[in-house]
């Protein structure tokens, strides 16, 4: 029992000295999610404004301006690292609002246009909330830099 311990312990060692690098594939496959749907509200404000009428979110320019600035931010702040904690709320907010407003009706299946991916994107941002971008950040460095 005592060699599993020791062999135990040592894994935990190893996986906890991955953790930066869980964060940082889960920023970036954040940020790869995130480009497209912001590409195209870039590309089509106009429609995402009638399109957010049509589903009838209050205040449709404002909040297709939010959801905008969110996904495009939140690419670059991603990638980056920087502002990761800060740049998360707004993209669960959005996520929140896709799942109550577009996906929920189709039930959790993603091959369904279901909540499944807004879920698990909600799920990877809390994570980030919660942890922080890790060592391979521009968070990490202004933090480090900060502590002379």
């Amino acid at each position: 029992m005592l060699i599993l311990k020791k062999q135990y312990t040592h894994f935990i060692k190893i996986i906890n000295g991955s953790r930066s690098l869980a964060l940082l594939f889960i920023r970036l496959v954040l940020a790869y999610g995130f480009l497209n749907p912001a590409l195209m509200k870039l590309n089509n404000f106009n429609s995402i404004i009638e399109w957010f009428t049509q589903i009838n979110l209050p205040l449709p320019v404002l909040n297709a301006f939010l959801a905008t600035a969110s996904e495009v931010l939140g690419v670059i702040l991603l990638t980056l690292g920087f502002g990761t904690r800060i740049i998360s709320v707004p993209l669960i907010i959005t996520m929140i609002v896709a799942i109550v407003k577009i996906h929920g009706e189709n039930g959790f299946e993603a091959g369904n246009n279901g909540f499944e991916i807004p879920l698990y994107y909600m799920l990877m941002l809390f994570a980030l909330m919660t942890h922080g971008a890790g060592k391979w950040s521009i968070d990490y460095l202004l933090v480090k830099s900060n502590k002379v």
